[in-house]
């Protein structure tokens, strides 16, 4: 039997399948940014009001089924998850990328 949902003037059962996938399909998604982007996404879901219901992270793709409030649109919703969760695993991996660089630079390479 399936939870319906309810707000103020409407019950519901909205649930989306959508799968992230990385420019050009790369192989990126592995390791500990695989274990942090379960949890980044949970996050964001939380904040939206949205329920991630079920996710999984392949090596080159993320599957999620979402449980979507009516008075969201699924567009904003997935523009709002990609957007945050993006920018976030960019700040990590610039901070990465600036200590590499800068171990480099005093290794005189």
């Amino acid at each position: 039997m399936r939870d319906w949902q309810s707000q103020a003037h409407v019950k519901h059962y909205c649930t989306y399948h959508v799968v992230f996938v990385p420019k050009y399909r790369r192989k990126s998604i592995y390791g500990t940014l695989r274990k942090e982007i379960g949890g980044i996404l949970r996050e964001l879901c939380r904040q939206q009001g949205v329920e991630l219901i079920e996710g999984y992270a392949m090596r080159d793709h993320i599957h999620m089924l979402l449980m979507i409030p009516p008075k969201y649109s699924v567009a904003n919703t997935i523009g709002f998850l990609k957007g945050k969760s993006a920018i976030r695993a960019y700040i990590k991996n610039q901070e990465r990328e600036e200590k590499r660089q800068e171990q480099l630079r005093l290794a005189g390479l």
